[in-house]
């Protein structure tokens, strides 16, 4: 049995972090290295799916639950509009192996950091 995921250990307490909403299935924290006023990451709790592929073609409704998490984070934290991006495997920057997105709002025009 493999190690649970950076994301488990804190949604689980095992780790620090900064829960900023959390759902039956979803749940949002703010990312550590943020590269914009508002960066959190929305994940799924099960570590069924390691990548945005996985999850849309495995269970498109708890997609569904992230977009709308993203938009809740957004709304409460930045005014509303927001970037949302998934990083889809190792060469296009995927460091953690749990399917998450990105939630990046607050942006001022060519200030965007990384991505």
């Amino acid at each position: 049995m493999s190690e649970p995921s950076i994301f488990t250990r804190i949604l689980n307490g095992e780790i620090p972090g900064e829960i900023l909403a959390e759902t039956d299935r979803v749940f949002a924290i703010r990312d550590i290295n943020p590269q914009a006023p508002l960066h959190a990451l929305v994940i799924p709790k099960t570590e069924q799916y390691r990548d945005v592929t996985e999850l849309a073609a495995g269970d498109p409704g708890l997609m569904a639950d992230m977009v709308s998490v993203a938009k809740q984070i957004a709304t409460e934290h930045a005014n509303g509009e927001y970037r949302l991006i998934f990083n889809n495997g190792a060469s296009a920057a995927q460091s953690v192996f749990h399917v998450h997105a990105h939630v990046l709002g607050n942006i001022e025009e060519g200030k965007l950091v990384g991505f």
